[in-house]
Order: structure tokens, then sequence, then C-alpha cells
């Protein structure tokens, strides 16, 4: 399988679907490739199908449309695609289904190793390192940006996502945000030891 052509075929829906981003700095494809990344390298500890998913972590955000669930349409134009270039039927099934309930976090349903794996790269994508980037730069988009302000917003988040471990499927991805979440509390107490 060539990825450099997904790639380049996701590269060009995204930026031709018409989602709005979150924020300026929010680039979807960016996200994209951080998610097919986390996917890789859960795979090689967890296991499951490479190409499945490769393919689904890397076509999980390709759908948009305004009205629609956003999994429903991705998966749509996924299948679509890997048709046309000749993926095996079976594979496509699989990699759509993946596509349609990747939002689904809280699913108790019995997942494929490959769905749970794409799941657990595009939650933590979200978490660690890199939501405190996300929370600045959102803060520095409204009116009235400074540090404290940052720093209230980057608590908030955390706190909201703290409980979100049990949307992990895999244990491998259960450790990873777990650590994730540790950085943040050591992040937290010394941002406040520094502007307290």
């Amino acid at each position: 399988m060539n990825y450099a052509n997904v790639i380049e075929f996701v590269k060009e829906k995204i930026a031709d679907n018409g989602r709005p981003p979150n924020y300026p700095f929010r680039d979807r494809f960016e996200h994209t490739m951080r998610v097919y990344r986390w996917a890789i390298k859960l795979q090689a500890k967890v296991g499951g199908d490479l190409d499945i998913i490769a393919l689904a972590a890397l076509l999980h955000d390709v759908g948009w449309e305004e009205g629609r669930d956003h999994g429903e349409v991705g998966a749509e134009i996924a299948v679509d695609y890997l048709d046309s270039i000749g993926v095996d039927p079976a594979k496509i099934g699989r990699i759509g289904e993946i596509i349609r309930i990747h939002e689904d976090k809280d699913t108790t349903d019995d997942l494929s190793l490959e769905c749970q794996v794409v799941m657990d790269a595009d939650l933590l994508d979200e978490v660690g390192a890199i939501s405190v980037l996300w929370d600045s730069m959102a803060t520095a988009c409204e009116e009235g940006a400074n540090y404290k302000k940052a720093y209230y917003r980057i608590k908030e988040y955390y706190k909201g996502n703290k409980p979100k471990i049990r949307r992990c499927k895999t244990e491998v991805a259960r450790v990873e945000f777990d650590k994730r979440m540790k950085m943040l509390e050591e992040f937290l107490f010394q941002l406040e030891k520094e502007l307290f």
C-alpha cells in the first residue's frame, strides 16, 4: 500500500470539505497526521491489521457536511476512495465502520482491535503537551489574553480531560494517557508557583 498517495488524497479532501476550524490555528490535516503516527505506534505494541489501522487513521476526518454525522460522511468518502484504488473489499468494510464510529469514544460496544487503536490515537492527540499549546493559543485569540487566563483555561481543560481515561480502549493508551495527565499536573503545579 502506498500511503503517500492516500496522504495526498486526505490533504486535498480536508482542504476542500468546508469544515470550519474551531480556531484559526487548528489544522485538521496536521491532526490527522498526528493520529496516524500515534496509530502506528500503538499498533506496534498491541497488534492488529496495520493497513486497516493506518488507512482508517488517515481517512478518519475526511468527511464533513453540514447537518450530517461527520463519521458517516467520512466513511462514505473513504469507502468510495478505497474501492477506486483497489483495496480488498473486506478491508474496506472494516475501515468504513471504524471511520463511521470513531467519535463514539464512550461506546461500550465490542470493538475490533483496529477500531480501538484508531479511537485511542484520536483521543491521545488532544491531551498532554499539545493541549497546553492549544489552550494557550486559544486564550491568545480572546480579548484580554494573559498568562493567568491561559493558566485557568489549561487547568479547566485538564480537569475535564482527566476522567476521559475511561475512554481509552487499550492498556497501552491508558498508560500513555495517565503519563500525560501526570505531566500536566506537574506543569500546572510549576505554573502556579511562577504565576501566584
